[in-house]
């Protein structure tokens, strides 16, 4: 049995923000001590993304299978396309038993969901600059048609009108700075720095 049990981390933000890079800059600080859930999702996969690394990547069935089941801690269909997202159960149970901690990069819905369950879950919430800036990001990805950039927009302001739900807010003006006050955060909570 561990001294302390583990914690869950919810972080949040709108798409473009620079969560995944954060997030990712967050776990290598952290060196073991934070454990990343790698969530489950009926997309296609992207060009260089890897089934359980980047996403468990399951087909509608299996994921309504598994939702049925109460396989989900959280789980929600984004932006409205039919694409389901979710974090699986035996992606946190085992780590909290064991004292780790575990990020959930969710979207605010999830987090609504999660913070039910875990309310002492720590919350943190990713916001840009400006609204400016977000769109800036968002087009410079290429990736996306005008109507998808302005749903994601749409979303956006959804997100940052409820932000004010979470525990903590960190403007990503930089990755090495947003990433330096997480990790302040996190050892405010109680992650230990060894």
């Amino acid at each position: 049995m561990p001294e302390k049990p583990g914690k869950l981390v919810v972080v949040s933000g709108p798409s473009g923000v620079g969560k995944s890079t954060v997030v990712r800059e967050v776990i290598a600080a952290c060196a073991g001590r934070l454990r990343l859930s790698v969530s489950a999702t009926t997309r296609p996969p992207r060009p260089g993304e890897r089934d359980g690394t980047d996403y468990h990547f399951l087909s509608d069935a299996e994921f309504r299978r598994r939702r049925e089941a109460g396989e989900f801690l959280e789980c929600v269909e984004v932006f409205g396309r039919g694409h389901w997202y979710g974090t699986l159960w035996d992606e946190v149970r085992s780590s909290l038993a064991t004292g780790k901690w575990v990020l959930l990069e969710i979207d605010v819905d999830g987090a609504a969901d999660v913070l039910r369950q875990f309310p002492e879950a720590v919350t943190i919430f990713i916001r840009p600059d400006s609204l400016e800036e977000l769109e800036r990001r968002l087009r410079s990805r290429r990736t996306e048609s005008e109507e998808a950039i302005r749903r994601r927009l749409a979303v956006a302001r959804h997100e940052l009108q409820v932000a004010a739900r979470y525990e903590f807010q960190v403007e990503n003006v930089t990755v090495p700075e947003a990433v330096r006050s997480i990790c302040e955060i996190l050892r405010s909570r109680g992650l230990s720095d060894d």
